[in-house]
Formats: structure tokens, C-alpha cells, sequence
């Protein structure tokens, strides 16, 4: 797959993003080379407030590995051309600083009307953190994300239960499996009103549960990631960029990055979208 991942002003994770890509497609095609890499003037002198790491993974620093195949580039907010991308990361990090509201902002980028084209395409489209914020301000997914009950900022380590969601992002995972990725975040409380709520368990499309005793901001019926109808579009609130490396304590986030390679109808229809 080749990966295009969202770099907004003041976002912070889009290095972690591109390198679980990296790594996923690494895991894949051991064998490939770095013809893959692309890069615009933009993305490579990055973004107000973009981590200089961002800049120089897609700048061409070496993958985990020999003969790794950097099959990802970042997408400034401004570009509405994705034609040659088989997936979209929308990663986390506090886009354009969370000013009036988590991803209030981002759902406006230009970037994002491309997003909505290559997901109505059936293309995979996968939202993190701040990425789940923007795609439900955005419309492509059902519900919103509030404060924590508690009102503070949360980072430690936690558990999932997969759901009942036919997604391509959930192939390499069972419904009820345990699974291990970390949680970071302070506005991450999923909320949908009564009749909304209902017709998302009802129509299986939660992803994501927090395991019992482990929600830890009070989301409705422990939601931590849900999808679109389609199962194309998904939107979870933990990191599984956090989670592809055995330093890091879990691997379990490289089964959501693999998942869409599985689904070659979905990628072939998503290749060819451009704005």
C-alpha cells in the first residue's frame, strides 16, 4: 500500500503515523526498495508546529530495517490531489492548536474534501486520536468526541475488546480479541444522542470497546473506535501508531495499519481518486 497521512498546522503525530506505515508495509513486503517515497517542497519544510522528525522521515531517514520499502508521504492540508494513494492516516496531535473545539478547524482543510471523495470511493480512510475528532467533525463518521469526565489529560497504557464492525481495518483481528494500544488524549469522550447511539449497535459498526474497568473517560457503552457503514472509515480514540514496536511493550496496532492490504477491492478503487 502506499500511505498518504495528513499533516496539519499544530498537529504533533504525524511521524509516529508514518513510521507504524512504514513499518506495516515493511512487515508485508520485506523485500521492497524506497521507491515509494515521495514528497512535496511543503511537506518536507513542514508546518507550524510539525516535529522536525516528521519532516525528516518523509525527507528519507533510513526505515527499521535494511531494504525497507517507505511507502507513505504526508499530505499537506491544502492538497486535494490523492491519486496514487491506497490509504489515508488521519493522525492525532492537537490540529491547528484544538482552537474552539478538537478538530473544529481541520474539518475545514481542503485536504479533507479530497478525504470525503476517496472515502465515498471506498477507499480506507483511518482517523486517530484527533484524526477520530476531525472525521466525525467532518461528518464521515456518526457521533462526537467531548472532555473527559474528568476533565484531564490521560496517557497510559490500556486494553480494547474489538467489536462487531465489518471493516477491512478489523481483518486480522477476531470479534472479542484483547488487544493492547495506549491511550493519550483529553477530549476522547464519545458521545451520540439516544436514537444515534442506538442505531450504531445496531448496525455493528462499533470497532472498538475499552476493555472492562479500563474506560477510562466515560464514552457511552466504552466505545474507544467506531465505523463508517461501509467499513471503509475508521475512527478510534487510542494510538496504534504507539503500537507497532516490541520496545514499546505491543505490536497489536500493526494488525489495524495491515488490515486494508487484505481488502485489494477497496485499495484498487482508492489508487485512482484525486481532487
Amino acid at each position: 500500500m502506499i500511505w498518504g497521512v495528513l499533516q496539519f498546522p499544530g498537529s504533533c503525530d504525524e511521524r509516529d503515523a508514518l513510521h507504524a506505515c512504514t513499518v506495516a508495509t515493511a512487515d508485508l513486503d520485506p523485500g521492497g526498495g524506497a521507491g515509494g517515497t515521495s514528497s512535496s517542497a511543503r511537506n518536507v519544510g513542514g508546518a507550524g508546529g510539525t516535529s522536525s522528525s516528521a519532516r525528516n522521515v518523509v525527507g528519507g531517514t533510513p526505515g527499521p530495517g535494511p531494504g525497507v520499502n517507505l511507502r507513505s508521504r504526508l499530505v499537506w492540508h491544502e492538497e486535494t490531489d490523492l491519486s496514487g494513494l491506497d490509504g489515508i492516516v488521519v493522525p492525532g496531535g492537537f490540529s491547528y492548536g484544538d482552537y474552539l473545539r478538537a478538530g473544529a478547524i481541520a474539518r475545514f482543510s481542503p485536504a479533507m474534501g479530497a478525504v470525503a471523495e476517496f472515502a465515498a470511493d471506498g477507499g480506507p480512510v483511518l482517523g486517530i486520536c484527533n484524526g477520530f475528532q476531525v472525521l466525525c467533525e467532518s461528518g464521515l463518521l456518526p457521533g462526537a468526541l467531548l472532555t473527559n469526565e474528568s476533565t484531564r489529560f490521560i496517557c497510559r497504557p490500556g486494553e480494547l475488546i474489538v467489536g462487531e464492525s465489518e471493516s477491512p481495518w478489523l481483518s486480522e483481528l477476531e470479534t472479542g480479541e484483547r488487544i493492547s494500544i495506549p491511550f493519550k488524549h483529553q477530549s476522547g469522550r464519545f458521545f451520540a444522542p439516544p436514537e444515534m447511539l442506538a442505531e450504531i449497535e445496531v448496525n455493528n459498526q462499533v470497532a472498538f470497546r475499552y476493555a472492562e474497568g479500563q474506560n477510562p473517560n466515560g464514552s457511552l457503552n466504552d466505545i474507544a473506535g467506531i465505523t463508517n457503514l461501509a467499513g471503509n472509515v475508521l475512527g478510534l480514540m487510542p494510538h496504534p501508531e504507539h503500537a507497532v514496536d516490541p520496545l514499546a511493550g505491543t505490536t497489536d496496532g500493526l494488525k489495524i495499519f495491515r488490515g486494508p492490504a487484505g481488502s485489494p477491492g477497496l485499495t484498487a478503487a482508492a489508487g485512482a481518486t484525486g481532487g
